[in-house]
């Protein structure tokens, strides 16, 4: 089956997509000579895989290139607006055209935000054949990816590109863009605002064009750049600022700034099941005995965005989010935490005391395991619990004001 990649209403990144591997630009590690991917490219047998990677590097082509090399059928989900009902609406297709003798590619685009349940639908049609599935994700597929269906998959990881990568598709579109030439320095200026990304520097490119004349200079570059450029960027350094800055808000316990923050990520298409890990995290390291509920509100949110997704997950995100900003604060936990962690660094032969050791022959006994210790609450024994080179150290301290806010 032959797929159409030229239309000249498509996207200039759409309309230069390669349809052979002596095309592809970048990840030599996975399509290099004797490399698996090609391999699995030029011997027409598609399995089923999961292509790892950030943005802009490759893995809905590669993907195309594995349906079409093999005359496969290329069916195409965005995780993002699919539910399951388009999922059985696709399996039920691909089981029709089996039937008839032709197999069919599944390209599930950021697989990591189908929930467990969407994803266990999907797992018999794999183990049986009746698709091959390929997913493309920017998230660890470890955390993201059942198990199941991971361990049926291969896990092909991919690379941001080189800006002499870049700069060579740059080439290649500016060829497509006819009247415009690009000036001094302007290849190598797009190259390395884009970061890596492919997309990002053809869409900057066509951007680039529609603002000039004829010449495409460094300062029109820069223009298009900041036109289509989101100020969060899930790869970028915004990403970072981002997150940061909401966690920084709920430690403050300002709401306002915390809910901006959140639905600013929200907006911007980040995984909310990134955003409820970290509060799962602030709820102890921030908040920890000073309101030792919080854990199992953001435990219980983390959850339900598992069970919801989005949209309706932004009311529980939100709720999580006002919660955790209004609680009472405490670092008590985080540092006992990290004093502690510190105690075993610096007393690596540290033995555990005679009397808390488990006796379970006459000999340990003989020698004084469990001397002295009864089984009853709260029995202080009168050698402590601790190591005897740790005797009177104190990681937690119950003393320490639940309400001071961290900076």
């Amino acid at each position: 089956m032959s797929l159409e990649f030229g239309h000249k209403n498509r996207p200039l990144a759409d309309r230069l997509r390669p349809n052979s591997l002596n095309d592809f630009v970048g990840q030599l590690h996975v399509v290099g000579d004797g490399k698996f991917l090609r391999h699995v490219i030029e011997s027409r047998q598609p399995l089923s895989m999961v292509l790892w990677g950030p943005p802009g590097v490759g893995k809905t082509t590669l993907a195309r290139m594995v349906a079409e090399q093999s005359d496969y059928r290329f069916v195409e989900l965005s995780a993002v607006s699919a539910g399951k009902a388009d999922v059985k609406q696709v399996i039920d297709e691909a089981a029709g055209y089996k039937r008839m003798g032709e197999e069919t590619v599944l390209f599930i685009d950021e697989i990591h935000r189908f929930n467990k349940a969407q994803q266990d639908f999907l797992l018999p049609f794999v183990e049986n054949g009746t698709v091959v599935l390929i997913g493309a994700t920017t998230e660890n597929p470890s955390f993201e990816v059942i198990s199941p269906l991971l361990s049926r998959s291969k896990v092909i990881t991919l690379e941001l590109l080189s800006k002499e990568e870049l700069v060579s598709i740059i080439r290649r579109g500016i060829k497509e863009l006819r009247g415009r030439r690009l000036g001094a320095g302007a290849v190598e200026l797009l190259a390395e605002m884009a970061a890596g990304d492919a997309r990002a520097a053809l869409n900057g490119l066509e951007t680039a064009a529609s603002l000039s004349a004829k010449t495409i200079t460094k300062k029109v570059i820069e223009d298009a750049m900041q036109q289509i450029a989101l100020r969060y960027d899930k790869s970028g350094e915004e990403h970072y600022n981002t997150i940061s800055a909401f966690i920084k808000s709920m430690r403050g316990s300002d709401a306002d700034a915390a809910l901006f923050y959140l639905h600013r990520m929200l907006e911007s298409g980040e995984d909310p099941k990134f955003i409820a890990r970290r509060i799962v995290i602030f709820a102890s390291e921030d908040i920890g005995m000073a309101s030792p509920h919080a854990l199992t509100l953001a435990v219980s949110a983390f959850e339900a965005i598992e069970r919801i997704g989005l949209p309706e997950g932004k009311y529980i995100l939100s709720q999580a989010a006002i919660a955790m900003a209004k609680a009472p604060k405490s670092r008590a936990v985080a540092d006992a935490m990290s004093a502690s962690i510190q105690a075993v660094r610096d007393n690596p032969r540290a033995q555990v005391p005679l009397h808390l050791r488990n006796a379970v022959t006459g000999l340990m006994k003989d020698l004084g395991y469990q001397k002295g210790y009864k089984w009853k609450a709260n029995y202080k024994h009168e050698k402590g619990f601790l190591p005897k080179e740790l005797n009177g150290q104190r990681f937690y301290s119950e003393s320490r004001d639940p309400l001071e806010k961290q900076g």
